[in-house]
């Protein structure tokens, strides 16, 4: 399983619970699909950089699961499918052990030198 971390925009005109009972449902999905939550947070009401529709704000949250792709391309279908958000943002977790393995891999190649005379 891979970790991902998922960042949504839903929409201002969502209450307290309405939101909490929204990431309920989300933790619900993750967990049934086999996945596992490594945890969650609700940033709040913010200001949009530009207007989505007809939004001037929304409330972020953050979510970081880990889980298989086949879950990843069910939680993109319900969120994309789901009138509640305006937008979502789903990255994988690079762990820092791999970044590092791949970094040894890959060496820079090191032109013979010419022969002078």
């Amino acid at each position: 399983m891979q970790i991902y971390e998922t960042v949504l925009i839903l929409k201002p005109v969502l209450a307290d619970p309405e939101v909490a009972e929204f990431v309920e449902k989300t933790k619900a999905t993750i967990s049934g699909e086999a996945g596992e939550m490594v945890t969650h947070e609700i940033w709040g009401r913010r200001k949009l950089t530009h207007i989505i529709g007809k939004a001037r704000e929304g409330i972020y949250v953050y979510i970081k699961y880990k889980g298989t792709p086949a879950l990843l391309r069910k939680m993109a279908h319900s969120f994309g499918v789901s009138d509640t958000v305006l937008r979502e943002m789903t990255v994988l977790v690079r762990d820092r052990k791999m970044r590092e393995k791949k970094s040894k891999k890959i060496k820079p190649a090191v032109a013979p030198a010419a022969a002078q005379v």
